[in-house]
This record gives structure tokens, sequence and C-alpha cells, in this order.
């Protein structure tokens, strides 16, 4: 494995994130930060909690899925599609680094910058309310899994997109709504039978609830905490094989 090329293609990409640094981290921990004070006080005085929780507690796990979904997606596609904007993708084609070392690098610098804002959102939100991990090291494998897999998911994003506005498509009209209408601030359970039954259909349901899980355990999932982590992983697996056939194939790389 050529550990020197995925080294540099991961420095580059994480010294290119430290250069927009007001928009990459004050501007999600800010958004975070709001719905929490928002949200939390709102609900403070109509209610006990949820699931043994308060409210503002409750919603921490989903909105920080909310900014690791967003953030990994928009740094991977952005990462690869610079190069095929500048069409330099065809010199990293061309250099002697088989397809996962690319991918390695680009995936891992997207996942690491995620996890770095993810960390810095969930010291951020604490600070404002009590909060409680049950399960600390749950939590942050967790966390990394689903920075890969939907980093991988960015990647994917980046080789199909052909302008700037398609990168915002997917994460914008897709995986956002996907994530609100996902138990980020309810519990899926507790809806009517028909809609929780239509809710299950929703991915991101079962992200979050083995993300809550690991914050609250109990009853606080939707789902059983080893289907939520079955689903990372399919998804981890089948964005990683069609990364792969993409170079393997040249599908919009070389044409």
């Amino acid at each position: 494995m050529n550990i020197h090329a995925i080294r540099s293609i991961f420095m580059f990409e994480m010294h290119r994130w430290w250069r927009t640094f007001l928009q990459s981290i004050i501007s999600p921990v800010i958004s975070t930060s709001l719905y929490v004070v928002v949200f939390g006080a709102a609900m403070a005085t109509r209610d006990s909690g949820i699931a043994g929780v308060s409210y503002a507690a409750f919603i921490i796990p989903g909105l920080l899925m909310l900014s690791l979904l967003t953030e990994s997606i928009s740094n991977a596609s952005f990462g690869i599609y610079f190069p095929k904007f500048t069409g330099t993708i065809y010199e990293i084609h061309s250099a002697p680094i088989a397809p996962l070392e690319i991918i390695a690098g680009y995936v891992g610098a997207a996942a690491s910058k995620s996890v770095i804002l993810g960390l810095i959102i969930l010291a951020t939100a604490a600070v404002i309310t009590p909060l409680h991990i049950d399960h600390p090291l749950a939590m942050l494998g967790y966390l990394v899994l689903i920075a890969m897999t939907f980093s991988l998911f960015g990647f994917l994003i980046g080789i199909w997109a052909n302008s700037f506005q398609q990168l915002q498509f997917i994460p914008l009209l897709i995986i956002t709504p996907l994530t609100f209408l996902g138990g980020a601030f309810y519990q899926v359970k507790n809806l009517p039978g028909i809609w929780r039954e239509i809710s299950l259909f929703n991915p991101v349901v079962y992200l979050i609830s083995g993300f809550r899980w690991t914050f609250f355990g109990g009853d606080s999932a939707d789902v059983p905490f080893g289907v939520s982590l079955a689903t990372v992983g399919v998804c981890f697996v089948a964005f990683l094989s069609a990364a792969a056939w993409i170079f393997k194939t040249g599908y919009k790389i070389k044409t």
C-alpha cells in the first residue's frame, strides 16, 4: 500500500479545510446550538422530556447526525469534484496509486473533518444542556463509521456530479428532509401505526436511532442497536463497492 500517496491526498484535503475554518466549523456549530436552545427552551415548559431525558438533550443526537451526514457528503463530494473540475483527476488517475488508495485519501480526510466537527458540536451542546453518554466508546465508534460511510456516499456524488449545483442536490433535497423525518426531533415508535411503518422505510431512522441509543440507552432507540449497526455496515460495503467499480471502469473519470 502506498502510504505516502494516501498521506499526500489526506493532508492536502485537511489543509484546504482549515483555510475555510469559519465556514467549515463555526457555521454548523452555531446552527446546531440555535436548534438546541430554541427547541429545548420551547419544549421545556410543555413536558418533562422523552425517554427519561430532557427534550433539549434528546434532540442532540439527531442534530449531530444531521450535521454529520451533511458535512460528510459535502466534504467528500467537493474534494473529488474539484480535481475533476480542474482536470487534475487525470494526473491522479495516471499516477502509480491504486483506486482504493485514492478512495482512502479522500474519504479518510472527509471523515476526519466530519468527526472533528461532530465532537466540537457535541462539546458545545454539552455546555448548553446537561448531557450524559451511556456508551461513549460505542458512540465514538458509531460516529466514525457513519462519517466514513457517508463520506463514501459523498465521494460517489462528487464523481457523478457535472456541476457545483448537482453537488448540493442530494444533500439538500434528499438527505436533509429524510433526517428531519427520521426521528431527529421525535421518537418514531411514538407515531401512529401507519406512520411508524412508513417511517421504517427511511434509512436515516436507523442511523439516528442507533446513535441516540449510544447516548441514552434503554427505551430511547426506535429500533434495536444491532439493526442500526447492520444497516450502516451494509451501506458502507455498498458505497465502497460502487466506488471501486467506478475506478475500475473509469465511469465519469476517464471520459
